[in-house]
């Protein structure tokens, strides 16, 4: 037999921080729209210190805040 596999991912995005409106999005996830880089940072250390998660800075320059 072939391994089983879950279907459920092993972790939770909680909000998603970005400096571009057309990458805010409906969904599950909060999508937060920050006016500059500065509250954008300080937006993401705030959520992930309060929710104790981890945060993930893209390539595009948003943050991804989960917990695994």
């Amino acid at each position: 037999m072939g391994k089983e596999t879950n279907p459920k991912p092993n972790y939770e995005i909680l909000a998603y921080i970005t400096l571009n409106q057309n990458r805010v999005i409906s969904g599950n996830v909060l999508a937060l729209l920050a006016t500059d880089e500065e509250e954008q940072k300080q937006i993401t250390q705030d959520i992930s210190k309060s929710m104790k998660a981890d945060v993930t800075q893209l390539k595009c320059g948003d943050y991804m805040v989960y917990r695994t």
